[in-house]
C-alpha cells in the first residue's frame, strides 16, 4: 500500500511540475505575443495615418465637382448675410 501511495505522489508531483512549466511557457509566450500585437497595432496606425495624409486631399479634390453647387449656395448665403447695409431710419408721425 505504501508503494502505491509513493507512486501516486511521484506521478502527481511530476504532473504538477510539468503543469507549472507549461504555465510559465504559456505566460511568457502570451506576453511576447502581446508585445507583437501592440507593435503591429502601432505599425498599422502609422501606415493608416500616412495613407490618410496622402489620400484625403485626393479624395477632397475628387469630391469637389459634386460639392461645388453646395459650396456656391453657401457662398451666396454668406455674401448676402455679410453684405454691408445702410441703417434703417425710423420716422415717427404725430
Amino acid at each position: 500500500m505504501f508503494g502505491l501511495v509513493l507512486v501516486a505522489v511521484i506521478v502527481l508531483g511530476l504532473w504538477m511540475t510539468l503543469a507549472l512549466i507549461g504555465l510559465v511557457f504559456k505566460l511568457v509566450f502570451g506576453l511576447i505575443g502581446g508585445m507583437f500585437w501592440v507593435f503591429g497595432g502601432f505599425v498599422g496606425l502609422l501606415f493608416a495615418s500616412i495613407l490618410s495624409l496622402v489620400l484625403l486631399p485626393v479624395a477632397g479634390l475628387l469630391m469637389l465637382p459634386l460639392l461645388l453647387p453646395a459650396l456656391a449656395f453657401g457662398t451666396l448665403i454668406w455674401l448676402l448675410l455679410r453684405s454691408p447695409r445702410q441703417p434703417v431710419v425710423i420716422t415717427q408721425y404725430r
